[in-house]
């Protein structure tokens, strides 16, 4: 069956699960075309001017690229809208996207950091957005906006993931005493959108990606498996 959207991703991107989830949240059956970003195909490179996903191709064969103007087509012209209706709480929602694009541009710092104290400064820049966004959160309801489910949450569910990796091979302590933080991240793991908008070896496909990055955070990743009790059998 063919359906009217393809999402044309990549494994790991965090931009194209903002999508998917919006899509699954819409409840919008879609085809998914997966792509190796270091052998880009032909047609890509003309579909993608900046050369990266999401790309999203329409009924009518024409290629949106970039997740916030994607993300945006999805919630206008499908029901039910994710956004606010009110202007200047909707203008608030897109600024909370852009936090989320910038808390990842942090994380990327974190898993690139070549020595321990870029590592540190990293983690204390992350963690001073999640102290911020503890105190914005609305401590009635398990999503950004209470108990309504919108397109801020599509973008830190993503964000949310990557620390779910983290967590399996060191303490981070990001969200040490951060309750609406944690309650939220908790909220986002189990819900259907968020939770499928990854392949099942996502885990595994990150695992590899840190450890090929050769960064500090690689080295915490092999000292964590050299100290399992699978490492220590003889």
């Amino acid at each position: 069956m063919t359906y009217p959207f393809t999402l044309i991703s990549h494994s790991l991107c965090p931009y194209v699960q903002r999508a998917a989830i919006v899509l699954a949240e819409k409840s919008i059956p879609f085809d998914r075309t997966y792509i190796d970003l270091s052998d880009k195909p032909d047609w890509f490179k003309a579909a993608s001017p900046l050369g990266k996903v999401p790309l999203l191709k329409t009924g009518n064969h024409r290629y949106l690229f970039e997740s916030a103007p994607i993300v945006e087509f999805i919630d206008e012209t499908q029901a039910e809208r994710l956004h606010p209706d009110d202007p200047v709480e909707r203008a608030t929602h897109r600024a909370y996207v852009e936090f989320a694009s910038q808390i990842l541009n942090g994380i990327g710092a974190l898993y690139s950091a070549a020595d321990e104290q870029s590592f540190e400064n990293a983690k204390h820049a992350l963690r001073s957005k999640f102290e911020h966004l503890d105190t914005r959160i609305d401590a009635t309801g398990p999503y950004f906006d209470r108990d309504r489910f919108s397109i801020v949450d599509a973008a830190f569910g993503p964000v949310f993931r990557y620390f779910d990796v983290f967590d399996t091979f060191t303490d981070l302590g990001i969200f040490n005493d951060l309750p609406r933080v944690r309650r939220w991240r908790c909220a986002l793991a189990v819900r259907p959108s968020v939770a499928n908008a990854v392949t099942n070896d996502y885990a595994t496909l990150l695992r590899a990606f840190v450890l090929k990055k050769g960064s500090w955070i690689t080295g915490l990743m092999l000292s964590a498996e050299s100290e399992s009790p699978a490492h220590s059998i003889r």
